[in-house]
């Protein structure tokens, strides 16, 4: 099975990496941004029993390394639930 992982900075938190991407949109002449956040995707594929069992060994994964719960959320997605590779949404 396959999970998602979507990791983001908490909400507070400086963004740098963000604030740069920001400015140099803006520079291209996308001027109406008002804010940009960036994060992480991770893959994870795995042998589970049953979808639950994976988003539950994935969350033990990303606790104790995938994310740091100090600075930043994360959320799981299962990509059996998602748009095929490729696709445009």
């Amino acid at each position: 099975m396959r999970v998602r992982v979507l990791v983001r900075l908490k909400p507070g938190i400086l963004d740098v990496q963000g604030a740069a991407v920001k400015r140099a949109l803006a520079g291209l002449g996308f001027a109406e941004l008002t804010d940009l956040r960036v994060g992480k995707v991770i893959e994870v594929e795995l042998d589970a029993s049953t979808p639950e069992r994976a988003r539950e060994r994935v969350g033990e994964m990303c606790r104790q390394l995938l994310a740091n719960p100090i600075l930043e959320d994360y959320t799981l997605e299962m990509v059996d639930d998602l748009a095929p590779r490729g696709a445009v949404r």
